[in-house]
């Protein structure tokens, strides 16, 4: 499995959310370890630099991601929040976010794993209250749970990202159709052969 972070969901918080991959099937953890945690926030780009975690640091950051997940699904699917996902969304969204500072090189933003998870929990506040709520759309890879912000025209699009489920899928039926197409003419020549 790819360890590199993929950022196709037009939003942080729901990229944050799909660092659990495949849910449906595999289940595979993007977030194991908090070196792998500093990593998203760093590649995210919601921080410059942040200091070092532990094992609670990505604790909370897993439960925090499962509630933007809970919380997104059921906006999605037009269901009523859990209240326990709203407890640890508001909750992690209460503490102090990271701060950007103006150096004399330009912004920069450092944080400590608290600040910087209260920043992904704040952009899952925005997003989950804001004008991009129609627009959530789960990707069309059966094996892939990710949810994106639709922006396409006539919200055409089905997949997350072309390069991460989009091409494998396109892959996946044109080889579904050579193959079809090879076992109805193997079966049309049969048909030839025996006289049908």
């Amino acid at each position: 499995m790819n360890l590199e972070h993929v950022f196709v969901c037009g939003n942080p918080a729901l990229d944050f959310a799909a660092t659990l991959r495949a849910r449906r099937s595999v289940r595979f953890e993007m977030l194991a370890t908090p070196e792998r945690l500093r990593a998203w926030y760093l590649e995210s780009g919601i921080v410059d630099a942040v200091s070092p975690g532990d094992r609670a640091d990505v604790d909370r950051a897993i439960a925090v991601r499962e509630a933007v997940y809970q919380l997104v699904t059921a906006r999605r699917l037009g269901e009523e929040y859990a209240d326990d996902a709203l407890d640890v969304l508001n909750g992690a969204a209460r503490k102090p976010p990271a701060a950007p500072q103006l150096t004399a090189s330009g912004r920069w933003t450092e944080a400590t794993p608290d600040e910087a998870l209260s920043t992904v929990a704040r952009q899952a506040v925005e997003l989950l209250s804001g004008p991009d709520v129609p627009l959530l759309k789960e990707c069309g890879n059966p094996e892939c749970t990710r949810v994106y912000i639709d922006r396409s025209r006539g919200m055409r699009r089905q997949w997350c990202g072309m390069e991460s489920c989009g091409n494998k899928i396109k892959a996946a039926a044109y080889r579904a159709r050579k193959k079809s197409a090879h076992t109805a003419a193997a079966h049309g020549d049969r048909a030839v052969a025996t006289g049908q």
